[in-house]
């Protein structure tokens, strides 16, 4: 099995829910009523995402900071 590291990136909307992004992987997303809940969320849908997704996705390269 290949192993792959993947990027979530996490975001708390009104409500207090987290909500976690995998921007390498197209509709890849989840969301969890703490941080635990969320990355358990997110390593299923992962999973699901890659037996859906083609052999290719493009790579994260990082995030920045723009402020106005």
């Amino acid at each position: 099995m290949k192993y792959h590291d993947f990027f979530v990136v996490i975001e708390r909307d009104e409500d207090g829910m987290y909500v976690g992004e995998v921007p390498q992987l197209r509709a890849c997303y989840s969301q969890g009523r703490t941080i635990d809940e969320l990355m358990a969320n997110m390593r299923e849908v992962i999973e699901l995402c890659l037996e859906e997704a083609e052999e290719s996705h493009s790579e994260f390269i990082g995030v920045q900071r723009i402020t106005l």
